[in-house]
């Protein structure tokens, strides 16, 4: 099984910056692709990017192309979203989750789940 705890959720404004982590357990981590998914109040979880399991493959949602950036660290059990030029749009709790059955936009395909983070982004 693989725990996630998510951090690094908060206010910032328009335009700024946070990093998100994601701390991982169990032998099941580095065999995993790993997601961020967000949802804001009214909508659908949405899809924001997903890892492969080594790193090498990356997807983002358009909408945050270009602004967004995922990684990992197999070593520290950790996966990062890094949020620059932040929207007012981007506000949502953000949410880590992982696979074993490759690189999938669609929440349906992941397992296991984090507690998930605010961030709110104002104007």
């Amino acid at each position: 099984q693989v725990q996630l705890v998510e951090s690094g959720g908060g206010l910032v404004q328009a335009g700024g910056s946070l990093r998100l982590s994601c701390a991982a357990s169990g032998r099941t981590f580095s065999s995993s692709d790993m997601g961020w998914f967000r949802q804001a109040p009214g909508k659908e979880r949405e899809f924001v990017a997903v890892i492969s399991w080594n790193g090498v493959s990356t997807y983002y949602a358009d909408s945050v192309k270009g602004r967004f950036t995922i990684s990992r660290d197999n070593a520290k059990n950790t996966v990062y979203l890094q949020m620059n030029s932040l929207k007012p749009e981007d506000t949502a709790v953000y949410t880590c989750a992982a696979t074993r059955r490759g690189l999938q936009r669609a929440p349906a395909w992941y397992d296991y789940w984090g507690q998930g983070t605010q961030v709110t982004v104002s104007s």
